[in-house]
């Protein structure tokens, strides 16, 4: 038990145990990098590893403060009863006043995205001003053990005109607290906040890694793990929540939209596939918007004319190399420009099937 169960990026845990070791813990973090990279378990296992009663640049995960803050690998239940203990029927005011904050060890806490409700959850949950109110009062309390730890997941939901409340601790930072922003993409939050943080950017862990972290977890057989190491795009996390079958299904739906919309036919087709896509999938539109970034890669790859290249896909392969011998490079740049400013939108939050719409309008050749 310790850092050594972390899976890949091996130099910011080195960091991590570095400042640890020489007690020169940073007051504000910035983990940046893909969904389902670790940023959130290696936040957790930092906080883990500042309150330890055995080790002091690691942790032991036997103590008692090591085992309270170990409860926080699965927030789902614990946001799952935070919401109850607030009332599904909370308003405006109840849900500043009574902010959800996870806590399983006192001076630890996570602040997630508030859904509001748990059976009616709000489409874009947002870190809200009263969270951030809390972390402004509860960060200059005196530890209970040894450090005072906040877990922003999220980061990049908090709204800017809210922003100044964090700058406030940030500038005046507590000497026995560390504040721990996740998000992921450094720039989605204001440079103000970006520059009063220690930055750290998770690459993506090798295919060979995470078909590793796989095998003992997982029922899949090899060719299985192979292909999930490769759909998951260096996230093991990703790579453990996947739907196989699903995941084919999907892809397929998303490269036919494609195709159709390149063609240029089948119109009342290709808006019916953007209504299923932005309204009735399982799936978020984030995620699925993603998908369409993946299948854009590979026909970049495709059409700069590799002799040989990884995909992406690898079980759509001859799709896509039927596909990438019609488009070339300012087709792909055109297509990818247009996903970047549907991404973009998505804060304000436009409408996504018009959004999506427009994207496949575009792709006409």
């Amino acid at each position: 038990m310790g850092f050594d169960q972390f899976l890949g990026n091996e130099r910011i845990v080195t960091a991590l145990r570095g400042m640890l070791a020489r007690s020169r813990v940073p007051n504000a973090l910035l983990f940046s990098g893909p969904r389902g990279v670790g940023k959130y378990t290696l936040a957790r296992m930092f906080a883990q590893a500042a309150n330890c009663e055995r080790l002091k640049d690691d942790f032991c995960g036997e103590c008692g403060p090591c085992r309270r803050i170990a409860l926080l690998a699965d927030l789902n239940p614990l946001i799952e009863q935070g919401l109850a203990e607030r009332g599904e029927s909370a308003d405006a005011a109840t849900v500043e006043r009574v902010p959800l904050i996870v806590e399983t060890h006192p001076d630890v806490w996570v602040i997630v995205p508030d859904p509001v409700r748990l059976r009616n959850p709000v489409a874009r949950p947002v870190i809200r001003m009263g969270q951030l109110r809390a972390v402004q009062r509860a960060a200059y309390f005196k530890p209970q053990a040894r450090r005072r730890v906040f877990i922003l997941d999220g980061a990049d939901t908090m709204r800017w005109d809210y922003a100044n409340i964090f700058l406030k601790i940030l500038e005046e930072p507590p000497e026995t607290a560390t504040l721990i922003l996740i998000a992921p993409a450094a720039g989605s939050l204001l440079p103000t906040i970006r520059s009063r943080c220690l930055q750290f950017h998770f690459a993506p862990v090798p295919d060979e890694q995470v078909e590793q972290f796989l095998k003992p977890r997982t029922e899949w057989k090899a060719s299985e793990r192979r292909l999930a190491a490769q759909l998951s795009g260096g996230s093991p996390g990703v790579a453990m929540g996947l739907d196989l079958k699903e995941s084919e299904r999907l892809r397929r739906e998303v490269l036919r939209l494609v195709e159709q919309s390149a063609a240029g036919e089948h119109w009342g087709d290709v808006f019916g596939a953007t209504a299923q896509l932005a309204k009735n999938e399982k799936e978020s539109f984030e995620n699925i918007l993603e998908l369409f970034y993946s299948l854009a890669t590979d026909l970049l790859e495709l059409s700069s004319g590799p002799k040989t290249y990884v995909p992406r896909n690898p079980d759509l392969r001859r799709e896509l190399e039927a596909l990438g011998k019609a488009v070339d490079l300012e087709w792909v740049a055109r297509a990818a420009d247009n996903l970047d400013q549907l991404h973009g939108r998505l804060r304000r939050n436009v409408n996504r099937q018009l959004g999506l719409d427009a994207v496949a309008v575009s792709l006409r050749m």
